[in-house]
């Protein structure tokens, strides 16, 4: 089994309760607020992450925070459910499979692109549209200037890459002319 397949696991369980209450958006931004506090103090995680502290240490700590970033009682039971069993580790997987589920649930869709130079307005609506059409639904674009692209795109969506990138372009084209 998968070591991310547990995680996914534990974000649908919490999908299921979150969608039950009619509060999959506000669930979603606990779990940003959350995943965001980790990120941003090495300490904080050192602490919740560390299996040799004692768990109960760790479920105060994780409260402590809960309560300042205002988690819900949902949240909370599940944060110290998480850290009992030994999953708090994967909170980036569980919060990004979370994300995924709710914006399938909304009819929404992520594209991560890679661009040789920032996009424009007008070019980013009509990216937007073009995989959007493709998708079958609404898309939100991640965005990530890439110099090394030399010019174009690289546009992952799902599991399809579309990649019209110079750089694959004349590669393509010296691959041909080689005769590969």
């Amino acid at each position: 089994m998968p070591a991310a397949a547990a995680p996914r696991r534990y974000a649908r369980a919490l999908f299921s309760l979150a969608s039950d209450e009619n509060r999959v958006a506000g669930v979603r931004d606990e779990l940003r607020r959350l995943g965001a506090a980790l990120e941003a103090s090495s300490e904080l995680r050192e602490v919740l992450m560390q299996p040799l502290r004692p768990a109960a240490e760790r479920r105060r700590v994780l409260e402590g925070i809960a309560e300042r970033l205002g988690a819900s009682p949902l949240l909370r039971r599940f944060y110290a459910y998480l850290i009992d069993q030994r999953r708090l580790v994967a909170f980036a997987v569980i919060e990004a499979e979370f994300a995924r589920l709710a914006d399938e649930a909304a009819g929404r869709a992520k594209a991560r692109v890679r661009t040789a130079q920032p996009l424009t307005a007008a070019q980013h609506a009509r990216l937007a549209r073009a995989l959007a059409t493709r998708a079958g639904r609404a898309v939100e674009l991640e965005i990530e200037v890439d110099p090394e692209l030399v010019g174009g795109l690289v546009a992952q969506l799902g599991d399809t890459v579309y990649d019209g990138s110079l750089k694959t372009q004349l590669a393509q084209m010296r691959s041909a002319l080689l005769g590969n």
